[in-house]
């Protein structure tokens, strides 16, 4: 008998010992948050798509090359999760502003892509000198009538410099053929796409061997439209209040010089900042204008800033 309570008293000091084991276990300590974190965690091989286009043109996917190529940008943008995650933020943002201009000028949507590709959709600056979220050159801005210079870079002004690409983008599909090389010569010119095309006797940009840049630029274009496309097959997850949202703004016309954008910026209840993240196209506190242009400056609706 004796040894039958002894042996219950242990099995019950067990049990103890097990539901103290146990609660440490689940308790929130750091050991445990790190083991939690790693095991949920999990990296997966992605599964390409069968029929993976841009702008109505396919990728030859059964090329083992094209796939293995495709299957590497899917890879690091999929798994890139904090890009991934501001380019679906400041896409929902921007693209609104660039979709309808894409189509005015009869440019694929997809083209909206290749501004993700180039800058994240940021005012970028390339070791180049290409500026904006199109990163267009000096020489092809003002080419295309855009004001650049000390004072007033309309590289950084969305809607003007959008247009510029389209018109490039145009020129380009023109000379080459396809939408797929215009995209190309976007980042290797038109002229550079031309001759390669020309030296290797092919007329298809995935049959070009090109340097890596340009090798993987119609891909990293793809890979971003897939994922923007498809959230939560690549696994990123956001509620429609996590995306970024495009402030409301109004048109003020200025056909003279601005001598202090700060004094300026206060009649409208607001700082120079803010004038600026609006209008990042003014370069300087102040506007010459000496030919009296006439300029149109966004302000934010009252409230936004506040």
């Amino acid at each position: 008998m004796k040894i039958v309570q002894k042996a219950l008293a242990f099995v019950g000091l067990l049990s103890l010992c097990g539901l103290f084991i146990y609660a440490l276990q689940d308790a929130p300590t750091d050991e445990n948050f790190e083991t939690k974190l790693i095991n949920d965690y999990n990296v997966y091989a992605l599964q390409i798509p069968d029929n993976l286009e841009f702008a109505g043109e396919p990728l030859p996917l059964s090329n083992p090359d094209i796939y293995e190529r495709m299957d590497r940008e899917l890879l690091v943008n999929t798994y890139w999760q904090s890009n991934g995650l501001l380019m679906f933020k400041r896409a929902e943002k921007y693209f609104p502003i660039i979709e309808p201009i894409l189509a005015k000028y009869g440019v694929p949507d997809d083209f909206k892509y290749l501004a993700v590709i180039e800058s994240g959709l940021t005012n970028a600056v390339s070791p180049a000198g290409a500026r904006g979220v199109w990163q267009i050159m000096k020489t092809t801005g003002r080419e295309n009538g855009l004001e650049i210079n000390e004072n007033v870079d309309e590289r950084y002004h969305l809607e003007k410099a959008t247009e510029v690409a389209c018109k490039y983008l145009l020129r380009s599909k023109a000379k080459l053929g396809s939408w797929t090389l215009a995209a190309a010569a976007y980042n290797a010119g038109t002229s550079g796409i031309s001759r390669r095309l020309k030296e290797q006797q092919v007329t298809n940009y995935y049959d070009l061997l090109l340097g890596e840049e340009t090798g993987r630029y119609m891909f990293r274009i793809v890979a971003l439209k897939e994922i923007l496309s498809h959230p939560a097959k690549y696994g990123f997850n956001f509620r429609s209040k996590d995306l970024y949202k495009n402030v409301p703004t109004y048109k003020v016309e200025v056909d003279t010089a601005v001598t202090d954008f700060s004094k300026f910026a206060q009649n409208f209840k607001i700082n120079y900042k803010i004038l600026k993240l609006h209008n990042p196209w003014l370069r300087e506190p102040h506007l010459n204008n000496k030919s009296r242009k006439v300029y149109h400056i966004e302000i934010p609706e009252e409230g936004y800033y506040q």
